[in-house]
């Protein structure tokens, strides 16, 4: 996997490589880019990347004094786009909203179309019920390690208002080891996770940046799961009609990882929201 010396530290992505138009997949905390690994084979002729952003499933470490907080995350994904001089983007979100923000930190030049699936919005972070919870874990000392190796389990996994809210599909075993074991097994990714979760912003400024997200005119598709626990059903309404050219697509039978439970019907839409016309040769 090719990796990029950033500011913060490195990041570790996969890039398909080719001509065709770029799209950018984010996934959510604790999870890597491999929750979209039923996606992007469908998704021939286009350039996909696929950061693993350093939300607690990363393998390396980021710099002891790097900012991870929401902001600090929004700013070091600018310069990954910058640093890869990626242009023209379709950005795709997935249970981590935050970086819907590259719009309110008028950083969203290279953007130009914008995914949001089933992701933290307005003032939902972090998400949901269980969402607080990782808060409420993550400021005891050494609960959150604790929580992580009970998740080696699979009834823990499962447990409802546990991972068993994040998917209808259950996740394959190795997969979701791959997911929880970098902060379980290496204290420094633990305390990365822990800088973002600890850090976030207090609900008024998260109202405040969220209404700054009009000023994005390109094309906006929301995928929002009808029976998802962690985020609002009527957050995905409220998101397209925030933007001046939103789409509000409902998927059936599908919790938070929409890329887990409707995978075919995901890329199908991807692949008709960003138009043939738009694609370059070869």
């Amino acid at each position: 996997m090719p990796e990029i010396e950033l500011s913060a530290g490195p990041i570790e992505y996969t890039d398909t490589g080719g001509d065709g138009p770029v799209i950018v997949f984010l996934h959510g905390l604790t999870i890597d880019n491999t929750v979209w690994r039923k996606v992007v084979p469908g998704l021939g002729g286009y350039r996909c990347v696929l950061p693993n952003w350093p939300l607690g499933a990363h393998k390396k470490p980021m710099k002891p004094d790097a900012d991870l907080s929401l902001r600090g995350q929004v700013r070091l994904l600018a310069e990954f786009l910058e640093r890869l001089d990626l242009h023209e983007v379709t950005l795709v979100l997935n249970d981590w909203g935050g970086a819907q923000f590259l719009i309110s930190e008028g950083s969203a030049d290279r953007v130009a179309r914008l995914v949001l699936v089933a992701c933290e919005a307005f003032d939902n972070f972090p998400p949901g019920l269980s969402g607080r919870m990782l808060v409420r874990v993550g400021r005891i000392p050494g609960a959150f390690r604790v929580m992580l190796h009970l998740l080696k389990f699979r009834f823990v996994q499962r447990a409802p208002g546990s991972w068993g809210w994040m998917s209808r599909t259950p996740v394959p075993p190795e997969v979701m080891d791959g997911w929880f074991g970098p902060a379980r097994e290496n204290p420094e990714i633990l305390r990365d996770t822990l800088k973002y979760g600890l850090a976030t912003p207090p609900k008024q400024t998260l109202l405040e940046w969220t209404g700054k997200l009009r000023a994005f005119t390109g094309p906006v598709l929301v995928v929002w799961a009808k029976q998802d626990k962690l985020m609002p059903r009527e957050h995905g309404r409220r998101l397209a009609d925030l933007f001046p050219d939103g789409r509000l697509v409902e998927v059936d039978d599908s919790y938070t990882l929409v890329p887990e439970d409707q995978p075919e019907l995901l890329t199908t839409l991807l692949r008709e929201f960003v138009p043939a016309a738009s694609r370059k040769p070869g």
